[in-house]
């Protein structure tokens, strides 16, 4: 018998359901064909070993067992007398971490099933996932998956990766029967069904002080493995949490970053975009990667809102966008404060962006996503002026003369931002609508 594919077999043994001693001994036992002594001591240190963590891989439970003391004395002395009784070849069972209990997760046990559910076959599932990285070395953009847009900002290069219609249903149908059913964190407000920049700015209004900092390139942080895992705590088997994760994921091609029209971006940020987008990541523009960063930076979340409540504070997070904010007591320690944030966000993997990071005290404006915050959530006055300037010259020029951007739809995206601001102060959104009101459109 080959130590190889033995040790493959007492792996899925174990695997396959239950963690408890006496179930991974039976099931071994099965294995084997006959009840081993040696079995327990194993299984207890197995389960010693993985209990409260994240549902192990196949190949981390080969490396476990082939390690264990008590398996290689018995490989030494009876090696001989071990073989395969039973050949496990049914789908593992769903084994969800205690807190998923109860949340309605769909029970998806084999490749097959997930094929059944996503309506799509198998090899195409594969195809769609590419767990192998066969589009990201294809230069043509006819085999890829996404459409990919660059955007050179004054923070770094942001490549926006839109997924092609149909990756786009698979992870909406993803995003709708499995991510949508897992709960936020309290302190999130980005991409959370009733919560908003508005409810962010009512949490941090009227206060000292705001610490705001941003995180650096949020969601490339996330590589696909950390998405594997997840889908693996909520309890999914190794082969199907592996192709959700790279449905879920992207490798983008190393071509683009030598593309002719990028000759405005110096070579280093190149070099530095492209080692952070060829590897498996979060996609930005894919329907599932905001909720995917949420649920990932749940531990995140946690160890920053303890933080806060030990110093009276309030955090509140809305994607890359972190905010505290307190009283006078937080005002004298916001500077250490800041540093043990910071030190948090290492650990977790994320990078503060410092050029960004601000410490806005009642004196001057305080503004948060978008929003100022001083007394109550308002429009910042600059934004507020560029958009009446911009009805304004629409009433007199006509709207073609402010669609520098060419928008294809110009009255709908207009009349979505004089809708917001008049969620966010009705007094000035009535103000925009009228003048909205008076715009002659062809």
């Amino acid at each position: 018998m080959l130590r190889s594919v033995l040790l493959k077999q007492l792996a899925r043994s174990f695997l396959s359901g239950e963690p408890t001693v006496e179930q991974i001994v039976a099931r071994a036992s099965r294995t084997l064909g006959k009840s081993r002594r040696w079995l327990k001591p194993v299984a207890k240190r197995y389960v010693r070993h993985f209990s409260g963590r994240t549902r192990p891989r196949l190949r981390e439970i080969v490396e476990f067992i082939d390690n264990d003391p008590t398996f290689q004395r018995i490989w030494l002395k009876r090696s001989r007398g071990l073989r395969i009784a039973t050949w496990i070849t049914e789908p593992q069972k769903m084994q969800p971490v205690k807190a998923v209990e109860g949340w309605g997760l769909p029970a998806i046990e084999s490749v097959g099933a997930l094929s059944e559910w996503l309506v799509v076959g198998v090899t195409e599932l594969e195809w769609f996932a590419d767990l192998k990285g066969l589009t990201h070395c294809h230069p043509s953009e006819q085999v890829s998956h996404y459409h990919y847009r660059i955007l050179n900002k004054q923070s770094g290069i942001r490549l926006i990766e839109a997924p092609k219609r149909r990756l786009k249903e698979l992870q909406t149908q993803v995003l709708a029967r499995i991510l949508d059913l897992v709960p936020s964190h309290p302190a999130v407000h980005g991409f959370v069904k009733g919560r908003s920049i508005k409810s962010v700015a009512q949490l941090h209004a009227g206060q000292r002080v705001i610490l705001r900092m941003d995180l650096q390139d949020f969601f490339p942080s996330f590589p696909a493995r950390r998405i594997q895992t997840m889908f693996r705590a909520l309890g999914y088997p190794e082969p199907v949490a592996d192709l959700l994760g790279g449905i879920c994921t992207n490798f983008a091609p190393r071509g683009l970053w030598t593309r002719e029209n990028l000759s405005s971006i110096s070579w280093e940020d190149r070099l530095h975009a492209r080692d952070l987008y060829c590897r498996p990541h979060l996609p930005q523009g894919a329907p599932t990667s905001p909720a995917l960063a949420n649920i990932c930076a749940f531990r995140l979340d946690c160890r920053l809102a303890g933080l806060a409540r030990s110093c009276g504070a309030t955090y509140t997070r809305y994607a890359d966008d972190i905010a505290f904010s307190g009283d006078r007591t937080f005002e004298r320690s916001i500077e250490r404060f800041s540093t043990h944030v910071a030190a948090i966000l290492m650990e977790e993997g994320f990078t503060v962006n410092h050029r960004k990071t601000r410490i806005m005290r009642q004196g001057v404006r305080q503004h948060i996503v978008g929003l100022v915050a001083n007394e109550r959530p308002n429009i910042i006055r600059a934004d507020f002026d560029r958009l009446k300037a911009t009805l304004t010259n629409c009433i007199r020029s006509g709207p073609e003369s402010q669609n520098r951007e060419a928008h294809p739809h110009f009255r709908l995206h207009l009349e979505g931002r004089v809708g917001f601001v008049e969620t966010i102060n009705a007094a000035k959104g009535q103000r925009l609508s009228k003048l909205f009101d008076q715009i002659s459109w062809a």
